[in-house]
């Protein structure tokens, strides 16, 4: 069965534990075997690419690492960490700041 997040791709979310702590960015992909999620511009790693025919040199380029999903948190609209809840708005199901009780595009 498929793992269900509250955290969505498109998410401005913050890192709150590890060597990135603080940083923050938009979710650009979520693995959910691993339970990891990508953040743009945050744990940068190095990548060796072997040389190819349409890149003869071959080159060391920065990528997204990716960070434990229990370590990111969705940012609220006053730029600190919130839990992400759900409720009930005129019949339709919708995400909801915890802290703030604003509802989540």
């Amino acid at each position: 069965m498929r793992k269900k997040y509250r955290l969505k791709v498109g998410d401005e979310v913050i890192v709150t534990a590890g060597n990135n702590k603080g940083q923050s960015g938009k979710i650009i992909a979520i693995n959910r075997d691993n339970n990891r999620v990508t953040v743009e511009g945050v744990n940068m790693i190095k990548k060796h690419v072997k040389p190819s025919a349409t890149n003869p040199q071959g080159s060391i380029s920065e990528i997204e690492g990716t960070i434990h999903i229990s370590n990111v948190m969705m940012k609220g609209s006053d730029g600190n960490p919130t839990k992400v809840g759900y409720k009930m708005d005129k019949g339709t199901k919708v995400r909801i700041a915890k802290k703030s009780g604003e509802v989540i595009k």
